[in-house]
């Protein structure tokens, strides 16, 4: 019984520790959503602050740009990271070739240095805009269609995408790994080609898997800060900027505005946890039967 307890016993300092942040970054955020902040004479608590940002329209376009940012890079992520992971099952039976290690080179770089990688590319007088020019493809390069700062994100969601994908094809190549030799050999002999593999056998039992990986990188992404203020355009403005002007404003009372964000941001943030137990909850259920 003490053998079963004691690993639990030593982790609760730490989690004391973390825990203690979180409830009280979150419990003082949410007195401040509602008016509560002492220290500028603010002591009653409403919802005057909530009635100002859900109408406000600079709210509903930043939640809106989140929203499609983080969602669409989410997809585009999980759906080249799995086409990716299937590519590298079959490169490693051929004795294993440089793309079994390229992939993991993005999931050590900073999301800030990524966001610089994208800019030197992208730019209008980045890279890809000399090549064109150079190759004959654009008269001059203030004709190449800008890529970063632009209203739609284009630069976000590409900088989003190239952090997710190799983090979708780590989770999903070890279990193609381990579940190929089970059942896609025996297709295999069967007479199935390689999509049928794929999409009747392999893609089912990675689902869940991935399911979770992408619920994992839109949180993640939806709350970010730095890519959307690095490369994201000046109007909309992300969730976590706008929140950020709020919070750095001169005038302490719009406090209170910043704090009603962050809220929306980590409701949000909630319920993809929630989304993301019931899934594991789904894979076990899965593994089960």
């Amino acid at each position: 019984m003490r053998k079963k307890i004691k690993p639990y016993i030593m982790l609760i300092p730490v989690m004391v520790f973390i825990l203690g942040i979180f409830i009280v970054g979150i419990v003082s955020g949410l007195l401040q959503s509602f008016g509560y902040f002492p220290a500028i004479g603010l002591k009653t608590l409403t919802l005057q602050y909530y009635k100002d940002v859900l109408s406000s329209p600079s709210f509903i376009r930043a939640l809106r740009f989140s929203f499609s940012t983080s969602f669409i890079s989410s997809l585009v992520a999980v759906v080249l990271g799995v086409l990716f992971s299937y590519l590298l099952l079959y490169d490693r039976r051929r004795k294993g070739g440089p793309l079994v290690n390229i992939y993991k080179v993005p999931i050590i770089v900073p999301h800030t240095i990524a966001a610089l990688l994208i800019f030197i590319l992208f730019t209008q007088s980045g890279w890809v805009a000399r090549l064109m020019y150079h190759l004959g493809f654009i008269e001059d390069m203030k004709y190449f269609k800008p890529l970063i700062f632009d209203r739609q994100g284009l630069g976000v969601i590409m900088a989003y995408v190239w952090k997710g994908l190799p983090f979708i094809t780590l989770v999903t190549f070890d279990i193609l790994r381990s579940v190929e030799n089970k059942y896609a050999k025996t297709a295999a002999n069967l007479g199935a080609n390689h999509f049928q593999v794929f999409w009747y056998i392999l893609l089912p039992l990675i689902l869940p898997t991935v399911a979770s990986g992408f619920i994992i990188i839109f949180a993640f992404s939806f709350g970010a800060f730095e890519i959307p203020y690095l490369l994201g355009p000046s109007t909309p403005k992300a969730l976590p900027i706008l929140s950020y002007i709020h919070y750095n404003s001169v005038n302490l009372a719009d406090r209170p505005y910043a704090m009603v964000i962050n809220m929306c941001i980590a409701l949000c943030g909630f319920i993809t946890v929630g989304l993301y137990v019931l899934t594991f909850q789904f894979i076990k259920k899965y593994n089960n039967q």
